[in-house]
């Protein structure tokens, strides 16, 4: 049985992609590139560009990023990066100078301004530390304001590492589809895609991306799955 949902892992991620197309994750200001075929936000996407993130400026972005956009859509946390762009403290070294309180407002529109505020320092701290390195997970995860999701998403998007990120609609969408368990935990659903899947960054990147595409169509309102045409697989 585990083969067969093995098998199904792989048709499905084939069938999203005939879906919805390359999604070109994760975006950035600094690149002029949008996707028109997804929902919600389209600028700084780079679809079928797996080169980026290029620089240690563009890594930082992301990795700001996946902190600021945690319990809440992209487009807020799009909405505070371009707040702190025009601070012009995009960068650790400014970033860890700015007032508490000035970062606290250009970030308030992601919400949980005060944990967050905290979390982008210690990430901040963190890289800075890397001194250009790719991290360890593990060493992500001791960090203030880092889970799974996170820690993961950063390796996956920043370091480009073979990573698979998890999020609420993963779990969603394959719980419902009866892939995996109702009462799967994170580490238990990412070692499943991770043992039927090649172990393939850009595949990740594209994956994670289609499934959030997806969830946004079926998997948004209850009740969940209604019209999805995963269901004919």
């Amino acid at each position: 049985m585990t083969g067969k949902r093995a098998e199904k892992i792989v048709m499905i991620y084939k069938k999203l992609y005939d879906l919805y197309g390359p999604q070109g994750w994760w975006p950035l200001m600094s690149h002029d590139g949008t996707n028109p075929t997804k929902t919600g936000s389209v600028r700084g996407y780079h679809p079928e560009n797996y080169e980026l993130p290029r620089s240690e400026d563009e890594i930082y972005e992301i990795i700001l990023g996946a902190i600021l956009t945690q319990n809440t859509a992209w487009t807020s946390a799009e909405q505070a990066l371009l707040n702190l762009k025009k601070l012009d403290v995009v960068s650790p070294q400014k970033l860890l100078k700015i007032d508490d309180n000035i970062l606290k407002e250009a970030i308030r529109c992601a919400g949980f301004l005060n944990q967050k505020a905290v979390y982008l320092k210690e990430i901040t701290k963190f890289f800075t530390s890397l001194k250009g390195r790719t991290p360890e997970r593990k060493e992500l995860l001791a960090v203030k304001g880092v889970g799974n999701e996170t820690a993961d998403s950063i390796l996956l998007y920043a370091f480009k590492q073979p990573e698979f990120v998890v999020d609420a609609y993963t779990k969603r969408i394959f719980s419902h589809l009866g892939i995996v368990k109702d009462n799967a935990n994170y580490m238990d659903i990412k070692k499943f895609f991770e043992s039927s899947l090649p172990r393939d960054t850009a595949m990740y990147q594209e994956y994670h991306a289609l499934i959030v595409e997806h969830a946004k169509h079926y998997y948004k309102k209850k009740p969940y799955g209604v019209g999805d045409p995963l269901k004919d697989l």
